[in-house]
């Protein structure tokens, strides 16, 4: 079974998804990381983000490995690595790019096979697996996201304001909405939840009724 969870930045799929998998004993594909991944390896390659193939056959050439708590990349651990900020600023240049993208919806598929996931992101119900059993759209107001983005973030040991996070956020929102690959997009057939006024435990039983409901 695949259950897909696309929205917006900030609006907690990953912390969802990774609980709801845990729940139900599903695996959890993080693509955000992957595309975070690619981002940190050009950088670490000083590839210019202009050379767009050049990206391309990084990406083809990486070995990126995930599992419930932890990204590795050609072996090494970059799960802290890819979630600072200056990795989230450069990781639009990965996920824009049609050959990257190409690239790992093939890996995510790849992924799925044989497995029941739980895959978040922006493009997984409507892209990657449009035949999805169940297709979740999260969202909450740009208020509630900022501030939980905030809350995250100073648990990583990182201290920016609420308006420099919702500065960003906001960036993140129009760029992901208006790139002509693979664009933020609500499936027509998904079920939106609105999260805000909800706690965490509050929306994982929400979507985890949702998952039976569709088997």
């Amino acid at each position: 079974m695949i259950v897909t969870i696309d929205g917006p930045a900030g609006a907690g799929k990953s912390t969802v998804a990774r609980r709801l998998a845990n729940r139900l004993e599903f695996r959890f594909l993080d693509t955000g990381a992957m595309y975070r991944a690619v981002a940190w390896a050009a950088q670490k390659a000083h590839l210019t983000w202009d050379d767009e193939q050049a990206i391309v056959e990084l990406a083809r050439g990486i070995q990126i490995e995930l599992s419930d708590d932890q990204v590795l990349v050609d072996g090494h651990d970059v799960t802290e690595t890819i979630r600072t900020p200056e990795i989230t600023a450069i990781t639009v240049h990965a996920a824009r790019n049609a050959g990257v993208r190409e690239h790992l919806v093939k890996l995510q598929r790849k992924f799925a096979e044989g497995r029941d996931i739980v895959t978040e992101g922006r493009d997984q119900g409507s892209v990657v697996f449009p035949d999805a059993d169940c297709k979740i759209f999260l969202t909450a107001s740009p208020r509630q996201r900022a501030e939980r983005r905030l809350e995250d973030l100073r648990l990583r040991g990182q201290h920016p304001t609420l308006d420099e996070v919702l500065e960003d956020q906001n960036r993140r929102d129009e760029q992901d909405a208006s790139r002509a690959v693979g664009p933020l997009t609500r499936p027509k057939d998904a079920v939106v939840v609105d999260t805000d006024g909800m706690t965490i435990d509050q929306v994982v039983d929400r979507l985890e009724v949702l998952v039976q409901e569709s088997t």
